[in-house]
């Protein structure tokens, strides 16, 4: 369940008036690697199972893509406000070094990255992507539009972040709606890992801002342009342009700014 109906007191005009609102859901999700506690990540929940494989996969807890076929034994629902939990068995030799050490428990839906012990800056001196072909600018007012139209839980509740993808023909793969940004973004690349399609993918498209993370994730995932509805962080922009993604803003009706890699782009 992605929403809940809660009473609420309006006021309006002057007067109260007592209604019926729909919040987004936002429950803990326990995640546990070899049978050890890994984190907790705050999340709505659904798509449990591409959430976990998509944070493995960009957060290199795992050094192979293929180390996440058949790995998730068992996601259990949680009853009421218990936790739900996810059960991981990941052979060791795919698993990244000191992979307990890097995160602590609990991790939140704002900022997954805040969960993280330590923050491991060798990472940034890692090879460009190469973009392929330029992005096409008069190709954002319908990649936001779609993203848009499949924002459900948003159109309700008015609290969930998007993240979508796109092919190199711009034709949307997938979108994904949760309380948490950083969220959104692991369900979609979970998603396209289980279906071998994550090599098709290129642009990402979010509905909030763009932070660091994000750019990391996206990085991860091999996708060199990122749009965004609002700003980007200055350290976003940064890394961005280092690693050879172009990052564009406020990309709202037929408007954008792009903040790194212009060239990348073409009218």
């Amino acid at each position: 369940m992605s929403d809940q109906s809660v009473a609420a007191l309006r006021y309006e005009h002057g007067e109260l008036h007592e209604r019926q609102d729909s919040l987004t859901v936002e429950r803990p999700l326990q995640i546990r690697i070899n049978g050890k506690p890994y984190s907790v990540t705050m999340r709505t929940p659904g798509d449990d199972t591409y959430l976990v494989m998509g944070l493995l996969f960009t957060e290199g807890v795992v050094n192979l893509a293929d180390a996440h076929e058949g790995v998730l034994k068992e996601v259990c629902d949680g009853e009421g406000d218990t936790v739900a939990a996810v059960d991981i068995t990941i052979p060791d030799v795919y698993l990244c070094d000191d992979v307990f050490e890097k995160r602590s428990l609990l991790a939140s839906s704002s900022c997954g990255m805040c969960g993280q012990r330590e923050f491991d800056e060798s990472g940034l001196d890692d090879p460009p992507l190469k973009p392929g072909a330029p992005l096409q600018l008069g190709r954002i007012a319908s990649m936001m539009k779609a993203m848009r139209a499949a924002q459900t839980t948003f159109t309700v509740t008015g609290s969930t972040h998007a993240a979508a993808v796109f092919d190199a023909d711009y034709e949307l793969m997938c979108t994904f709606e949760d309380i948490g940004r950083h969220n959104a973004v692991d369900k979609a690349v979970g998603f396209l890992l289980e279906r071998d399609l994550l090599q098709r993918a290129r642009v990402l498209t979010v509905s909030g801002r763009v932070s660091f993370e994000i750019i990391n994730k996206a990085y991860r995932a091999g996708l060199p342009y990122v749009l965004a509805v609002s700003a980007p962080s200055s350290f976003a922009v940064d890394i961005a342009a280092r690693w050879g993604m172009t990052v564009l803003g406020f990309c709202r009706e037929e408007r954008a700014t792009i903040y790194s890699n212009r060239d990348n782009t073409q009218v």
